[in-house]
């Protein structure tokens, strides 16, 4: 069975440079699952900081959505995926046409079946395959003011639960420092 790794953290607090340094200690043959879309140009400078980053070496998957496609072909040539983020991956289907008539119960089943989705994936591979996953912790602020951020936050926090229960290792990292959880 496929080893998951997740860490996590608030934003901007280094966890995807302490992905990548484990992915480069851990693995062979990197596979990046990119989730982001760029609708501006911030996030087209953060896109392009992280590629920047990245040894040529990697090959990149693009996934916003059906990334369980994603990690299955990657695996085919690759031992490790550094899959890059799970919360942006949320946000493309929370914030997708198709979602937008939803309640939170359909919202929440259709969440937890995306991250079934994940987990399968990865597990269905052999003992020497890892996926690494990373994500954002977002329920640790105040309350948000709106009903979509709301949404955001809890539909995450149930995710990041979801993964987290199937990972061997989790890593919550503060200010650059990570701290292994479980």
């Amino acid at each position: 069975m496929g080893k998951i790794i997740l860490i996590t953290g608030g934003a901007r607090c280094g966890k995807s440079s302490f992905a990548e340094d484990y992915v480069k200690t851990h693995g062979q043959n990197i596979a990046y699952v990119a989730t982001s879309q760029i609708y501006d140009d911030e996030m087209a400078y953060r896109v392009k900081l992280h590629q920047q980053r990245r040894p040529s070496s990697w090959q990149t998957f693009e996934a916003p959505f059906h990334a369980e496609k994603a990690i299955h072909e990657a695996f085919c040539h690759h031992d490790i995926i550094l899959f890059d983020c799970l919360t942006l991956y949320l946000s493309n289907y929370l914030c997708s046409e198709q979602t937008q008539a939803y309640s939170m119960e359909q919202l929440s089943a259709g969440a937890k079946d995306m991250m079934s989705s994940l987990i399968e994936a990865v597990q269905a591979q052999n003992a020497d395959k890892t996926c690494v996953f990373v994500t954002n912790e977002v329920g640790s602020g105040i309350v948000p003011e709106n009903a979509l951020a709301r949404k955001y936050r809890d539909l995450a926090g149930l995710c990041n639960q979801q993964i987290a229960k199937a990972a061997t290792d989790v890593y919550l990292v503060v200010s650059g420092i990570p701290v292994k959880i479980k």
